[in-house]
């Protein structure tokens, strides 16, 4: 490849992810100088316009950000209004409560892992063609994700854009009787969970790692969804304060302190840094920080795929191999699932009741993306005053800019032919794809400038 004079890529959108951005590539003298993921969809303004709401309106506004992950818009809003108003939710509501964001996992993971991100590995340019030549993995797949849909609308009233759920709980919560069809299906979606891990594990996964630091949600005891405590695991490089326990805990109230925001020029999207550096959130993070308390179907089905065995503090750190990451998190939420509704008790009531007084309150949860933190402030009266969300994509964009400049970098030093125009493209639009990114819910990809000299 020549890096004389200059060259221009171009892809009108990047295929496969949700939401439009474009990436500008600089290679000067055979060096990657910069790579910056320009997000340019217009704000959403979700936080402007929630000022001057009720404080019970959050978990409907919020949850249309994203037609893929609402559920997890839904109780991050729900549980930093409660803690504002003084009011904890817990035993059979909170049982229920996870078990809808276990639906949503369930269906958002098994929708990136086979439509998304399996072409990528396979060879195909789109989930169509993977399909024509993996009829029976891809139905595999459509099977896991129906099975999560279900789960959404049971609990929730429907699949997209959930309408039973409100501050305290639910509207309504269900008998036994309407559990138990979901539970035959999720059995068998348990068989299809595994095999997915024993297929992605398959895959041929480029030799790579992310060095920086990783953030997710610890719940010991539990792998964290809904609960929990923001975490982090620092980069390999920095030293270890603990290495009996790498991992450093601080309250979400610190989190604005911890994970700052800046605005940059070419991204609508707000970039964060954990402690003044980039940071990782999503499926790798919670493997790296939660992994030893995967479900034990999952555990064994994580240490077979060879993703190592985190109850002896392995870490993977590959982002391509995430997607086995997130199949063992398909085993791990069905099974978990399936245990909520065999104990399954109707609580006494659907709802505790969260009258408002005038305060603030954070919390974060774990869209399948990563962490989401939201925060909000009310007057006595229950209007809303301050609204501010943070979600994953926006956290990643740092990391996944490093991503693509160092494989592209790679590529560019290795021996044997020159890396040609659509070889480029093709390995950008993969480092992106690792991520699984939600462009719009981070707007406040791929069109790709390359520009040699």
């Amino acid at each position: 490849m020549s890096h004389r004079g200059s060259r221009v890529l171009r892809l009108d959108a990047l295929a496969r992810v949700e939401g439009e951005a474009a990436l500008h590539l600089t290679v000067r003298d055979g060096t990657v100088a910069e790579a910056r993921l320009r997000i340019y969809e217009p704000p959403r303004f979700f936080e402007a316009f929630l000022v001057g709401r009720g404080h019970h309106e959050p978990p409907d506004i919020t949850a249309r950000i994203c037609g893929i992950c609402p559920v997890a818009y839904q109780m991050s809003s729900c549980q930093a209004i409660e803690r504002a108003c003084g009011v904890t939710v817990d035993g059979g509501i909170a049982r229920l409560r996870r078990l809808l964001y276990y639906g949503e996992w369930i269906e958002s993971q098994s929708l990136h892992i086979h439509l998304l991100h399996a072409p990528d590995f396979l060879g195909h340019p789109s989930a169509v063609e993977l399909a024509r030549r993996h009829r029976a993995a891809v139905e595999r797949g459509l099977r896991i994700k129906q099975a999560g849909n279900a789960v959404m609308e049971q609990l929730g009233g429907r699949a997209i854009h959930p309408v039973n759920v409100r501050l305290g709980g639910f509207y309504r919560v269900p008998a036994p009787a309407e559990l138990r069809p979901l539970a035959e299906r999720l059995r068998r979606a348990h068989d299809d969970a595994l095999e997915t891990v024993r297929w992605v594990a398959g895959f041929d996964f480029p030799d790579t790692a992310y060095d920086g630091a990783l953030l997710a949600m610890r719940d010991p005891g539990r792998y964290a969804i809904d609960s929990g405590t923001p975490a982090f695991m620092a980069a390999p490089a920095a030293p270890a304060l603990d290495r009996a326990d790498p991992v450093r805990e601080f309250p979400v109230e610190e989190f604005e302190r911890r994970v700052v925001e800046r605005q940059v020029p070419h991204s609508t999207a707000l970039v964060s840094e954990l402690d003044g550096r980039r940071h990782l959130t999503g499926s790798l993070a919670r493997y790296a920080i939660s992994g030893q308390w995967l479900h034990p179907s999952a555990l064994d089905a994580a240490r077979e795929a060879g993703l190592g065995d985190p109850t002896a503090g392995v870490v993977c750190r590959n982002p391509f191999r995430s997607i086995i990451v997130r199949a063992v998190e398909v085993a791990h939420a069905v099974a978990e699932a399936l245990r909520i509704i065999d104990a399954y008790e109707p609580p006494s009531r659907p709802y505790v009741e969260v009258p408002p007084r005038r305060a603030s309150g954070c919390a974060a949860t774990e869209a399948p993306r990563g962490l989401l933190y939201h925060r909000y402030a009310m007057d006595a009266d229950g209007t809303l005053t301050l609204a501010r969300i943070v979600p994953p994509t926006a956290q990643n964009q740092a990391a996944i800019e490093d991503d693509v400049r160092r494989l592209v970098q790679a590529r560019l030093d290795s021996p044997g032919r020159p890396a040609d125009d659509g070889e480029l493209v093709a390995l950008c639009e993969r480092a992106v794809r690792n991520h699984d990114p939600c462009i719009s819910c981070s707007a406040h990809f791929l069109d790709l400038t390359m520009e040699h000299g």
